[in-house]
């Protein structure tokens, strides 16, 4: 399966260890790291159980945008409320779109820290909040736990035909390629005195939900740069 899965700020080994399992149970291979607290760690290959060759390749990077830099598409698993309304799937509905997202490329789907779980910077690069429903009185989900039903339903779903292929001119624009869209974009608002230098974060979220709903491919952000990059060129010789 194209998929990555993404673990921001892990703080116990044992937690990954398990989440490796996880994954070997339902065929899913590709793991990241954010800033773990400890890894590697004897605990997570005891947890593991197995599932070492997973621990072995799992790639550690120390930014969840470098994690996510060459994937089209991004779920992120939380429980926490927003001030800000996200597009949110359930496991089912996610997993459907995941699928249908990896024919253009790298999908991924990132769980936060055990406590706090994915802040609004975190959430700011992916494309919808995947929401597991469990009983309000008791909603925390231990972090295998949550990797495992989405793993589940990924392998049951891997199953059935997801649909036609992903169509576009083009394809999709990477993760990466729209956070390069987003600092050129931040910088000519700021140029422009449309956004305010010391307060840009509220405006720039609205601005990434809307591009993020538009999902444009990689020609549309060339288009988009290109017109930054004439604003630009406009204010410097006038």
């Amino acid at each position: 399966m194209s998929i990555r899965i993404v673990l921001v700020g892990t703080t116990h080994p044992g937690n990954i260890g398990a989440v490796a399992r996880a994954m070997k149970n339902m065929g899913v291979s590709d793991l990241a790291l954010v800033n773990p607290k400890h890894f590697p760690h004897e605990d997570a290959t005891a947890r593991a159980s197995g599932a070492t060759d997973i621990l072995d390749s799992t790639t550690v990077v120390s930014s969840l945008a470098e994690a996510l830099t060459d994937c089209v598409y991004v779920a992120g698993a939380s429980a926490r409320s927003r001030t800000i309304n996200w597009p949110t799937m359930s496991p089912r509905d996610c997993v459907e779109r995941l699928l249908l997202e990896s024919k253009g490329g790298k999908v991924a789907a990132v769980f936060g820290p055990e406590k706090s779980g994915l802040n609004n910077d975190d959430l700011d690069l992916c494309h919808t909040l995947l929401t597991i429903p469990t009983d309000p009185g008791f909603s925390s989900l231990n972090l295998a736990m949550a990797v495992q039903i989405l793993t589940y339903e990924l392998r049951v779903a891997s199953f059935i035909d997801p649909g036609a292929a992903f169509e576009s001119e083009a394809p999709p624009a990477t993760a990466g390629e729209m956070e390069h869209f987003y600092t050129h974009l931040e910088q000519v608002l700021e140029d422009i005195r449309f956004l305010d230098p010391d307060n840009p974060r509220h405006l720039m979220r609205r601005m990434r939900r809307l591009f993020i709903r538009a999902r444009p491919d990689k020609n549309e952000v060339n288009i988009l740069r290109g017109v930054l990059t004439a604003i630009d060129r406009s204010r410097g010789s006038s």
